[in-house]
C-alpha cells in the first residue's frame, strides 16, 4: 500500500514513514459497480481515495439531467472538501466498475494533519494544485465553444499505444455530451465531421485519433 500511496498526487513528496501514518488512519472498502458513494446535497464527513476501479463525478438538476464533471481512475480522490468544512456535498460520485478505496473519516484525517505538520503542508499544497486544475476546467466550459471542449476532452483522454493515440474508455456520443455540457445532437455532428475528415476512427467502440485534431470546427 505504501508503494501505491507514493504514486498518488495528493501525497507527493512525503516519506515512507509519513505514508505509513496515512495508511494507518484510513480503512479499505470495496464497492460494486453503479454504487453511489457520495450524494450531492447530503452532509459528508469522509474522503475516498481510489485505489482500484473507476468513478464518475457528476451534478444533476430536479429534472434528472446530469452533467459529468470528471471520470476518475486509480490515484484520484473525491470528497476532500468534507474534511475541511461542514457544508453539504457539492457533487455525486458513482462507481463505473467495482472499485476499492481508502476511506478517511474527518476526525481521523484532521488528527493526522495536526500530529504531522509536514503531511499537512504537502496535502494543502497538492489540494491547491487540484483547485487550479478545476478552475481551468470551469474556464474552458464557460469560455470555449462546444467543439473546443470536445477537442480538449479527446486530447486529454487519449493515450499513446502501439504508435497510435487512442481512448480506452468507451465514449458514446451521449457520454461526450455529458462531459462537455452539450447536446448529443451537437456532439454527433462534430464526431461525424471528425470521422469524415480523417481525424478520428472508431474501432470496437474505441476512438482512435489518427491525426492532430483541428483547432477550429
Amino acid at each position: 500500500m505504501i508503494a501505491t500511496l507514493r504514486q498518488i498526487p495528493l501525497f507527493h513528496g512525503l516519506s515512507d514513514e509519513e505514508l505509513g501514518h496515512i495508511e494507518a488512519s484510513a480503512a479499505a472498502r470495496t464497492y460494486a459497480k453503479s454504487t453511489v458513494i457520495i450524494q450531492e446535497g447530503e452532509p459528508g464527513s469522509s474522503m475516498y481515495l481510489l485505489i482500484q476501479g473507476r468513478v464518475k463525478v457528476f451534478v444533476g438538476d430536479i429534472s434528472g439531467k446530469e452533467y459529468i464533471l470528471a471520470v476518475l481512475g486509480p490515484g484520484e480522490y473525491v470528497g476532500e472538501l468534507a474534511l475541511l468544512d461542514d457544508e453539504p456535498r457539492t457533487a455525486s460520485v458513482e462507481t463505473e466498475e467495482q472499485s476499492t478505496f481508502l476511506v478517511f473519516q474527518k476526525d481521523d484525517f484532521l488528527s493526522l494533519l495536526h500530529k504531522h505538520p509536514n503531511i499537512q503542508f504537502k496535502v494543502l499544497v497538492n489540494l491547491v494544485r487540484r483547485t487550479r486544475h478545476l478552475t481551468e476546467a470551469v474556464k474552458n466550459l464557460a469560455l470555449k465553444d462546444v467543439y473546443s471542449r470536445v477537442r480538449l476532452l479527446l486530447d486529454d483522454l487519449a493515450i499513446e499505444r502501439d504508435g497510435m493515440r487512442q481512448i480506452d474508455e468507451p465514449m458514446t456520443q451521449q457520454a461526450i455530451a455529458d462531459r462537455v455540457g452539450s447536446s448529443r445532437e451537437m456532439v454527433a455532428r462534430i464526431m461525424k465531421e471528425l470521422v469524415f475528415g480523417g481525424y478520428v476512427r472508431i474501432e470496437n467502440r474505441r476512438l482512435i485519433l489518427i491525426q492532430r485534431l483541428p483547432e477550429a470546427f
